[in-house]
């Protein structure tokens, strides 16, 4: 009997664990899917040497509020901005020519990251459901922070909010229901 609750709550253990983590795919994985079930997309751009990317993984998209949110409403893409990936986006090859695979710490930018107008890391970049750009989101945000980003294009309520001042007061008035 012990054995048998011992292994159930392992089970039960690792499918809480696994229901946590975001379900990562490239671009091309992305838009492929978004063409048979249209979903919004969240890329986050990264580098390798990238100290807030990394606090980024481990303390905000390993967040079971965020990682949740985010499978639920979005196709989300994992995307080394200095990497040697091949992107197929709006009928354009978006490749890293000086790539340098034997160079450890920084690397060339990758085109595809320009194109995003990627130009600090990390920048967490979302796109419609008919994979149209809609903005940047630069820097480290916590599960609370990043939370306003999340919704606002999820919900379309961004297509509202056309000044700074409108922008104020949604965020004045935005009720966060993550916890960190």
């Amino acid at each position: 009997m012990k054995k048998l609750l011992l292994f159930s709550l392992l089970i039960f253990t690792v499918s809480t664990i696994q229901a946590q983590e975001i379900k990562w795919m490239s671009m091309n994985e992305a838009l492929k899917a978004q063409k048979k079930e249209p979903k919004k997309i969240f890329v986050d751009a990264y580098t390798t040497w990238c100290g807030p990317c990394k606090m980024l993984d481990k303390n905000t998209f390993a967040n079971k509020d965020v990682a949740e949110y985010i499978n639920k409403h979005y196709y989300a893409v994992k995307f080394n901005a200095e990497g040697n990936e091949v992107v197929n986006y709006k009928d354009k090859v978006f490749e890293n020519p000086n790539y340098d695979p034997n160079k450890k710490g920084r690397n060339a930018v990758h085109q595809f990251a320009l194109a995003m107008g990627v130009n600090a890391y990390p920048t967490m970049v979302f796109f419609d459901e008919k994979a149209g750009f809609l903005s940047p989101v630069k820097g480290y945000l916590t599960p609370e922070k990043l939370e306003i980003f999340l919704k606002i294009f999820a919900t379309d309520e961004y297509k509202k909010v056309k000044t700074d001042e409108e922008w104020k007061k949604y965020q004045e008035e935005f009720k966060g229901t993550f916890s960190s």
